[in-house]
C-alpha cells in the first residue's frame, strides 16, 4: 500500500506539471508515456508478470480512433491495458472519489459513468465518440463490472455506437490470470483488494489482442457488441490454455 501511494503520489505531480508547460499537439504522447510508466511501475510492485501476444494476422495499429474491448476480472486489468494501449479509460463513477487513484484517473482524462443513470450514459457515448472522432484510443469494460471466472458476460452496446458512428477500429482483446492467483476484484473494497494482491507473491498473466473487427456500413451497436463478446470469449479461452500451460 505504501508502495501504490508512493509511486502514485511521486509520478503524479510531474505529470500534472510537464502536461501544464506541453504543447497541445504533443499532450497525448505525454500522456501516454506517463501512463505507461505508472502502470508497468505498479505492475512490477505486485508482481504481475504480463505476457502480450497478438493473434498472427493482427496489423501493426493503424491512424485513427481506435476502441479496445476486452472482458474484466481484476483491477488490474487497467494497468494492464493502459500500459499496452495508452488512450482514454471508461471507468465507473465512483473511481473519481478514490484516494490518489481517483486523482490519477481525472488527470489523464478518464472517462467516467454512472452505469444506473441514463442521462450519465448518453454522455459518455457522447465523449467516447468525440474521443475517437479525435483519433483517440479508447478502452472500455463492457461487462460493466468485474466477474471471477472466464465466462465473458454480454457486452453493453453504448461504447459501440460511438465506433459505428465514427468509423473507428474495434480490437477485442482476452484476459487470463493463472490459477490460484489473488486478481479477481469481487465483493470487496478497493484497499482490501490491493493489500490481498500485494500478499499473493506475485501472478502471470496472458493478455491476447485479436484481429479488428470489421463494421459493416448496415451494423448495430447491439450486434457489434454480441460480435466482440464472442471474440473476446475465444481470446480469454485461448489466454487460459496458453496462462496454464496448455496451449
Amino acid at each position: 500500500m505504501g508502495g501504490f501511494a508512493a509511486i502514485t503520489g511521486t509520478l503524479l505531480p510531474l505529470y500534472v506539471t510537464r502536461d501544464r508547460f506541453a504543447r497541445p499537439e504533443s499532450r497525448g504522447p505525454l500522456r501516454d508515456r506517463w501512463v505507461a510508466r505508472w502502470s508497468g511501475s505498479l505492475l512490477r510492485l505486485f508482481g504481475v508478470e504480463v505476457d502480450h501476444r497478438r493473434s498472427a494476422n493482427v496489423a501493426p495499429a493503424q491512424p485513427g480512433g481506435r476502441l479496445v474491448v476486452a472482458n474484466h476480472r481484476s483491477a488490474l486489468d487497467v494497468g494492464i491495458l493502459l500500459q499496452r494501449f495508452g488512450g482514454h479509460m471508461v471507468s465507473r463513477a465512483d473511481l473519481a472519489r478514490w484516494p490518489l487513484v481517483g486523482a490519477a484517473a481525472r488527470s489523464v482524462g478518464t472517462v467516467f459513468v454512472d452505469r444506473a443513470s441514463t442521462t450519465s450514459g448518453a454522455s459518455t457515448i457522447r465523449v467516447v465518440r468525440g474521443l475517437l472522432e479525435r483519433g483517440e484510443t479508447v478502452l472500455v469494460f463492457p461487462e460493466g463490472t468485474t466477474f471471477a471466472d472466464d465466462t465473458v458476460r454480454p457486452f453493453q452496446p453504448g461504447a459501440f455506437v460511438g465506433a459505428l458512428r465514427t468509423g473507428a477500429t474495434v480490437v477485442p482483446v482476452g484476459i487470463a490470470y493463472e490459477k490460484g492467483s489473488q486478481a479477481a476484484f469481487v465483493g470487496e473494497t478497493f484497499p482490501a483488494h490491493l493489500a490481498r494482491m500485494a500478499g499473493s507473491g506475485g501472478t502471470r498473466v496472458v493478455v491476447r489482442e485479436g484481429e479488428p473487427i470489421e463494421l459493416g456500413e448496415k451494423a448495430r451497436a447491439a450486434e457489434v457488441a454480441e460480435r466482440a463478446r464472442d471474440a473476446v470469449q475465444r481470446l480469454v479461452d485461448q489466454a487460459r490454455r496458453e496462462v496454464d500451460g496448455l496451449g
